[in-house]
């Protein structure tokens, strides 16, 4: 009898513990796919951060970079679990399509105004981006847009508006549908001027010239959105909170603060405060 009992409760413990493993709901997806703008994948900053956070949390990022329309395209087709983007107009819309998202910001830099050294057009001492630009079009100096509904696309057609200009059509004025690098580097052949985000300008290799940065007006806010299961129930929310939560803690912060000074000598982004 006492060994019939034993052998009935093994059993009935077998069972259990099989019933608890077809309980157990599938392993936590560890892959997060983050689409960002092109500045900070160009600046290194990505490849920079991206290990710390795989080690510190056992994610895998995987990361596509494009111009901030293009990033957060793939939000809206479900191709990305996070944004890590640049426009605030273009992520307010995108948010605004009703899908319980959250823009949030958490670290800037700014916009810079480069040309030539010799600057033909005496951009040199402007008060505020908007007088530099309409001293490049009063003057007729060559102009290089990156014309690719990037966030320092929409941030250039915003100081043309600001001046009530627009250039499209302008002999001096062309549009190359480029990413920042390539913007640059057709810039610095043509020997025009451009609008880049400063870490990008910074990393780029060319015989341009910094002629206005940080100005009230140039600030550059970086910000992250999680794609929400609302919108796609796929969505890696949980892996995207942890990037999220970790993008605050002291050691990314500390990243953030330093990098560019070994090399540059500043900062090339701030932590939102």
């Amino acid at each position: 009898m006492k060994i019939m009992k034993k052998i009935i409760v093994l059993s009935l413990i077998s069972i259990l513990l099989l019933s608890a493993v077809g309980c157990t709901q599938e392993p936590e997806n560890k892959v997060l796919r983050m689409s960002t703008t092109t500045s900070v994948n160009d600046s290194g900053l990505m490849a920079y951060l991206q290990p710390v956070f795989e080690e510190a949390t056992g994610y895998t990022l995987e990361i596509t970079s494009a111009g901030t329309g293009a990033a957060i395209e793939k939000g809206r087709m479900g191709d990305a679990d996070m944004l890590l983007v640049h426009s605030k107009s273009a992520e307010e819309e995108f948010i605004g399509e009703g899908f319980n998202e959250e823009r949030l910001p958490f670290m800037y830099n700014f916009f810079v105004i480069v040309g030539p050294a010799d600057d033909p057009a005496g951009v040199a001492g402007s008060a505020t981006a908007s007088e530099a630009f309409q001293k490049i079009a009063d003057s007729g100096a060559f102009f290089i847009s990156r014309g690719d509904n990037s966030g320092t696309h929409n941030k250039e057609n915003a100081i043309w508006q600001s001046i009530e200009l627009d250039p499209a059509g302008q002999p001096w004025y062309q549009s190359v549908g480029q990413g920042m690098g390539q913007t640059l580097t057709i810039a610095d052949e043509q020997q025009a001027y451009t609008l880049s985000d400063k870490a990008t300008f910074l990393a780029h290799e060319d015989s341009l010239a910094m002629h206005l940065e940080e100005t009230d007006d140039m600030k550059n806010t970086y910000s992250m959105i999680i794609i929400s299961a609302d919108r796609f129930p796929e969505s890696n929310v949980a892996g995207a909170q942890a990037f999220v939560d970790w993008i605050k803690t002291d050691q990314a912060r500390q990243m953030i603060a330093e990098y560019g000074m070994a090399e540059y000598g500043e900062p090339l982004f701030f932590n939102q405060e």
